[in-house]
């Protein structure tokens, strides 16, 4: 595909990139688009560092063309807009999440689910309007087009907000259109990572009683007492297990490694939901006579459209909910990604792209 034109690639960037499957990463010297009449270019302050940054650093779903800049939770300043912008000005804190294009004709966009449009254009490893690579933000700026750019909180730190553009907006959304909202209601999240402990935010904010599921009991006092869940079940404890069986109207499972869901279907009550958002590479396994007997659902959920993704920015500023996160410099990385494969992570690394780029 050619180049549209006005779009040359002649605005320098750095950032740091993978170049194969050992997932690596090292200083990488780049070009993005000129800003264009729709477009905000942003310098970034921080990004986030998402469990498929692993994966796709990995190459583990077999779609990774190397080379590859990571990064789709992206926060940071605006530097200039297009003519054709008129929410952003230079100055604005801004945020950039999982993608930035689609077709905006089809029926997912004209319902504002731009994540959900077979055309959609991921911030990184996935081909941009000039028809080149698009690379993400680990990187010190980068140019998007407005429609796909959110406002940030004023009050909350752009920091810890930052993992809110990709793990917010993952567990936001199906708590939104599954009915996760009705105060009083038990929900149960599965897993205490960095998609979980934002949604035991998110339900305690929705006024839910939320029980924590984990197979570790070391994190029980952490939930309870850090993150204010109201329960915590061991999901390998069989005698837990049984004594929380059938008493929970919804389960966010958030968890990335393969694993059987039956157990965790069996504490759901009549009619309950399991909606899955985290992303095994295996397939797991589910026994259908466990979801007829109670009348259950399982689903899937992808991340939100930038409609509802900026409606989780302004919630999480009304009840000030950000991301537990770990701080880091870009020399970092690769360390980091190390201890995100173990799990190793209260909860989410964040990385520190202003300071680390002087």
């Amino acid at each position: 595909m050619e180049k549209s034109p006005g779009n040359e690639l002649t605005h320098k960037a750095f950032g740091w990139a993978a170049r194969d499957s050992s997932g690596l990463l090292s200083p990488f010297h780049f070009s993005r688009r000129e800003n264009g009449d729709d477009d905000v270019s942003i310098k970034v302050l921080y990004c986030g560092v998402c469990h498929s940054d692993l994966h796709m650093l990995k190459n583990d779903w077999g779609s990774t063309d190397y080379p590859i800049v990571p990064g789709h939770e992206i926060v940071g300043v605006v530097t200039s807009v297009g003519k054709n912008v008129k929410r952003f000005k230079a100055g604005d804190e801004v945020g950039v999440g999982v993608i930035v294009g689609s077709c905006r004709n089809c029926e997912n966009c004209k319902q504002d689910l731009e994540s959900y449009c077979p055309k959609m254009e991921y911030t990184y490893n996935s081909p941009g309007v000039d028809g080149t690579k698009n690379y993400g933000g680990y990187s010190d700026k980068i140019v998007v087009d407005q429609h796909f750019v959110v406002r940030f909180p004023k009050n909350l730190a752009l920091d810890a907000g930052a993992p809110l553009l990709c793990a917010g907006i993952t567990v936001y959304s199906p708590m939104k259109h599954f009915g996760m909202t009705e105060p009083g209601n038990h929900l149960g999240v599965a897993g205490l990572g960095g998609l979980g402990h934002v949604a035991v935010k998110f339900g305690k904010a929705f006024g839910l009683k939320v029980t924590v599921i984990s197979t570790s009991s070391r994190k029980k006092e952490e939930a309870i007492d850090r993150l204010g869940a109201d329960a915590f079940v061991v999901s390998t404890d069989p005698e837990q297990l049984k004594a929380a069986m059938g008493t929970m109207d919804y389960i966010l499972d958030t968890i990335s490694a393969v694993h059987p869901l039956d157990p965790l279907i069996s504490l759901l009550n009549l009619n309950g939901k399991l909606v899955a958002v985290g992303l095994p590479n295996k397939p797991v396994e589910l026994s259908i006579g466990i979801l007829a007997s109670g009348r259950r659902v399982v689903a899937g959920s992808n991340f939100g459209g930038l409609k509802e993704t900026q409606e989780m920015l302004d919630f999480c500023g009304k009840h000030n909910i950000t991301a537990e996160i770990e701080l880091i410099k870009m020399d970092d990385i690769n360390s980091a990604m190390e201890r995100l494969a173990k799990a190793d992570v209260k909860y989410r690394f964040v990385i520190d792209i202003e300071n680390s780029f002087k």
